[in-house]
């Protein structure tokens, strides 16, 4: 029996699906010290907050959740519960490292986004008022050293699931910490993705999408002992028996290659949605940001991928108040917003990161200003995906039925465009892909009727 057995884990996840992945696969780890999952915080032996550092104050209101926690531990010490062993994962966990302990003496483990791998072995060095700091980047490969889900795991978390293919950044993009919390660009090998993949098939998940923090910028090694680009990989992923539908995010401007539309041309299996940030529409801003594309470098990618897939949509992401921005600046992220026009999108004031180079700029904008602007063109995206959204009534559309919704009788499910779509539908239908009609149109989602069962 060992120390860790009839433990129980709770998680809790900040940020980007990469950490929502990111959780799933310590809770894989730890399944193997016998620790399963709870929901509740407070039956929790053992609390992780697996951060993310992209945010304003992302630090801040990790040291505030954790002054809750503080008084939980303690009730639950009072109670006879026993100890509860906190840990601190991510991104906020690799930029703050060793702060965190000075901070918050309650936290007993600190370990970044590269090491989680490890956090069995981590957790057995704590205790006895000893806390264990990890953030190297190990030489090991972490994929390698993760147990797989067990098959019934996998399948509650549901008929889509997501699948790290690659970390890192080396674009350092001048408002960004990614290259410093994740490090450099790592890709991992095809044959682990692909097995990967097939175990999640085998599992029933219908719906996969490949993570990464540059994902289209991925590069690792094929069969063939030769790099592969994200377009060789989806070509692969396409054969694996009982996937149907295939997703990747966040993307880069400068690695859409020739292979990588092509698998949009050509692969059904490849859904119709593209999230391309663009940042800003100012060849100023974006020469400041090391965006390293223009205002045209950017449009004319977006016709030769309408090209290639005329139903995409497309997504966005969209920073205003960037230090130097003027009202032409921003006018010129309007412009492009209306060429080129979005799905959905998503849109933020700058806010300073510490440690990159736009932090120490003398140019900051005024808060009032980042606020009316992001006002404005907040308005102006709306618009543009309730238009999208609206585009879709009377037309039909295959929908991957996921979980049942708040209705009786209704389940909620994913348009190949990744609107929510609610249906009417039996509950056994859930993770089968049905073709609906779609009907009106809500505040977050589609409504439909089903008219055709799957086979």
């Amino acid at each position: 029996m060992t120390a860790f057995e009839n433990k129980k884990v709770f998680v809790k996840t900040y940020g980007c699906q990469m950490n929502v992945y990111d959780s799933d696969r310590m809770s894989d780890a730890l399944a193997t010290k016998g620790y399963s999952p709870t929901d509740v915080m407070d039956d929790a032996d053992l609390v992780i907050l697996n951060t993310c550092h992209i945010r304003e104050k992302a630090a801040e209101k990790v040291y505030s959740e954790l002054g809750r926690i503080r008084q939980l531990k303690e009730r639950r010490a009072k109670d006879g519960k026993g100890e509860m062993k906190i840990g601190i994962a991510g991104c906020v966990a690799q930029a703050e490292g060793q702060e965190i302990i000075r901070r918050a003496p309650i936290v007993d483990l600190v370990v970044g986004p590269q090491a989680y791998h490890k956090l069995p072995e981590l957790l057995d060095r704590t205790g006895n008022g000893s806390s264990v700091v990890e953030t190297d980047f190990p030489v090991e490969d972490k994929f390698a050293a993760l147990p797989a889900a067990k098959r019934e795991v996998t399948r509650k978390r549901g008929v889509s699931s997501f699948l790290t293919v690659q970390e890192g950044c080396d674009k350092f993009c001048t408002f960004c910490v990614v290259p410093y919390t994740r490090g450099a660009e790592m890709s991992r090998p095809v044959s682990q993705i692909v097995a990967e993949a097939e175990r999640l098939a085998e599992a029933g998940v219908r719906e996969v999408t490949l993570l990464g923090q540059n994902v289209n910028a991925y590069h690792g090694e094929g069969p063939d002992g030769k790099d592969w680009g994200l377009g060789q990989l989806l070509f692969r992923l396409a054969e694996i028996d009982g996937l149907d539908r295939l997703r990747y995010t966040t993307s880069h401007p400068r690695d859409m290659d020739d292979v990588l539309m092509a698998a949009h041309r050509d692969l059904d299996i490849v859904m119709p949605y593209l999230h391309l940030p663009v940042q800003s529409g100012s060849d100023k801003i974006l020469a400041a940001m090391n965006r390293q594309h223009s205002y045209d470098d950017y449009v004319r990618l977006i016709e030769r991928i309408r090209t290639a897939r005329p139903d995409i949509a497309l997504s966005g992401d969209f920073i205003v108040g960037f230090p130097g921005e003027t009202e032409a600046d921003f006018k010129d992220t309007m412009r492009i917003v209306r060429e080129v026009t979005y799905a959905s999108a998503y849109s933020f004031k700058y806010s300073p990161r510490p440690g990159t180079p736009a932090a120490d700029s003398k140019e900051q904008v005024e808060e009032a200003v980042k606020s009316e602007r992001l006002q404005r063109l907040q308005l102006l995206l709306t618009e543009q995906q309730r238009a999208f959204n609206a585009s879709k009534v009377g037309t039909e559309m295959t929908v991957l039925l996921e979980r049942k919704g708040r209705e009786p009788g209704q389940l909620v499910g994913k348009s190949p465009w990744l609107q929510a779509v609610q249906v009417d539908a039996p509950e056994e239908l859930i993770g089968e892909i049905v073709t609906v009609t779609i009907d009106t149109v809500g505040t977050n989602s589609l409504f439909g009727s089903m008219i055709d069962k799957p086979a």
